[in-house]
């Protein structure tokens, strides 16, 4: 009998997909890439049907692949057919045509046509198999990631659950199939707000991982930069900072410090550094990732304008230590910080104009898609550079000794730039649109500069202070 296993594929369009592939009779897995491995059938006599169904669902990934949806939807409606005709009604060939189809709809949100799809792959492969056959296990598998996507929890988590029960009795516990789904649970549950039950299982995921040497891989990396998130969540620094040096270590040995990707480790170990005031060692990692990063990156991308932006922070809280007991070296680190936001401004900006050049060239009214998250993100560093120099300006004042109450107009102009360009590239243009990081970041700056003033500040008044600079 030929039958089916399902592997997962990510794919470059942002969404982890699952399609079904073709197989012989026996299920095999590799140890080596901890899956399922696809093994050619020619027990199968060939016809015009399966022949089709083989030509669609392979056209159909690649229009999938390319963005082209209707093209992909229409080849892989028509190889559910082929199938059906091919294969036979409650062919395993059918539950895989099924799946595609049903993964291409959950990409695109077209819940209700891909839920009904995973119950059939689902009802088809039951039958061919029985109930606990792993095949039948990575489709509930699919089903529970449907759900998820939805916020469907409960639902999710039965699934979810199933699909583990069976793996853990055809795999055995230690499959890094189990490791997939158990992760998988611990989403659910961390979404549920059981972050104990969630980092619990999440840690048996990683530890499972490990034990079968798969613990410098890429989905490992990925759970522990999640797991440090949880403690990062929870104000547990030690054991978040316990972590990103496992992750920094594994990703030194791996790739070297001349890979973005090391430099990506370290930065989140020294912003975890410097939320425990250990400024020096933070400090010294952000200037080694900085010098990475002019190495790697073109002098104006915005991961060195960020670096700078950090680079300014930790400056901040060395003047924050110096300022009572050597007044010089706290100013020595104003100037600094100073330097730094400057140049993470200038960048930042820099960045935000080749955007919206670039969407004005398109002649579309919005950005769209990853540019559009890439020009909030800058958007995000740019309204904090802004404030940062506007405490950066204050700092100054109160070194000086101003006299209370005399509004410090350096500060004052950095916050009324930081709403202006909230204004710019948000409110009047629309280009880039809002997120709850931007609003977040204009609000603290709209609030300071209120406080600053000494006044209520509306869109006019903005307006008018910033023609008297």
């Amino acid at each position: 009998m030929d039958c089916y296993i399902w592997t997962f594929a990510t794919l470059g369009i942002g969404a982890n997909v699952a399609f079904a592939e073709d197989v012989s009779s026996e299920t095999s897995y590799d140890n080596s890439t901890g899956g399922l491995k696809k093994i050619e059938d020619g027990s199968v006599a060939s016809n015009i049907h399966t022949a089709k169904w083989r030509v669609f669902t392979d056209k159909g990934r690649e229009f999938f692949l390319e963005g082209k949806f209707d093209d992909a939807e229409r080849l892989f409606l028509a190889a559910i057919q082929e199938a059906k005709e091919g294969f036979g009604e409650q062919d395993p060939h059918v539950a895989s045509a099924c799946n595609n189809l049903a993964e291409m709809y959950r990409v695109k949100k077209a819940f209700d046509k891909a839920e009904p799809l995973y119950l059939e792959a689902i009802k088809i492969l039951e039958e061919s198999f029985g109930p606990d056959d792993v095949r039948v296990a990575v489709a509930v598998h699919n089903l529970g990631q449907f759900y998820l996507g939805q916020r469907m929890l409960d639902k999710a988590q039965v699934n979810y659950e199933r699909a583990l029960k069976i793996k853990q009795r055809v795999l055995g516990f230690g499959h890094s199939e189990c490791s997939d789904t158990m992760y998988q649970i611990g989403m659910v549950l961390y979404l549920q707000g059981k972050e104990k039950e969630a980092e619990t299982i999440i840690k048996d995921s990683i530890s499972m991982l490990e034990k079968s040497a798969e613990g410098e891989s890429v989905v490992c990396i990925k759970r522990l930069r999640f797991l440090s998130q949880l403690y990062l969540k929870s104000h547990r620094l030690d054991e978040a900072e316990m972590v990103q040096r496992k992750i920094l270590n594994i990703m030194e040995l791996s790739k070297g410090w001349n890979s973005l990707d090391t430099v990506i480790a370290a930065e989140s170990l020294a912003l975890t550094l410097q939320a425990s005031s250990e400024t020096k060692h933070s400090k010294e990692l952000l200037e080694r990732c900085l010098d990475v990063r002019k190495t790697l990156l073109h002098s104006d991308h915005i991961q060195i304008g960020a670096n700078l932006l950090h680079l300014a922070r930790v400056a901040m809280l060395d003047y924050s230590q110096h300022k009572k007991s050597d007044v010089s070296k706290a100013k020595a680190e104003l100037d600094i910080a100073k330097d730094h936001l400057r140049n993470s401004i200038r960048i930042a900006r820099q960045c935000l104009d080749k955007v919206l050049k670039h969407k004005d060239k398109s002649k579309k009214n919005s950005l769209v898609g990853r540019s559009r998250k890439e020009a909030q993100a800058t958007l995000v560093i740019l309204l904090q550079s802004l404030s940062t120099l506007s405490s950066v300006e204050l700092a100054k004042q109160e070194l000086q000794e101003i006299q209370e109450g005399e509004i410090n107009l350096k500060a004052k102009e950095a916050l009324l730039q930081c709403i202006a360009a909230y204004n710019e590239f948000v409110v009047h243009k629309k280009s880039i649109g809002d997120s709850p990081e931007i609003k977040s970041e204009y609000l603290s700056c709209f609030k300071r500069a209120q406080t600053l003033l000494g006044k209520k500040l509306d869109g006019e008044g903005i307006h008018k202070l910033n023609q008297k600079k």
